[in-house]
């Protein structure tokens, strides 16, 4: 029982830390910048309006699809490290 409720408070201690834990991912150009933390919960998402081009939004969708997707595996790896 001991070893349960020691087991359940190191869980509680990691998800804390994880929930505190900010990773910023950017794309290559800074079009696009994204701030997760280590629970996978995004926290920000910052578009550099001076580099958006209205004529191929198609472009800011790849990028934002990119860095969320690259994001949430930093994430996951941080999480598996912990």
């Amino acid at each position: 029982m001991m070893d349960q409720a020691k087991m359940l408070m190191q869980v509680k201690k990691l998800q804390k830390e994880l929930s505190k834990t900010i990773l910023e991912v950017a794309s290559e150009d800074d079009l696009v910048t994204v701030q997760i933390n280590g629970e996978q919960k995004i926290k920000n998402i910052a578009i550099d309006a001076e580099q958006v081009d209205l004529d191929n939004i198609r472009e800011l969708e790849e990028s934002l699809e990119a860095v969320i997707k690259q994001a949430i595996n930093e994430s996951q790896q941080l999480a598996a490290e912990k």
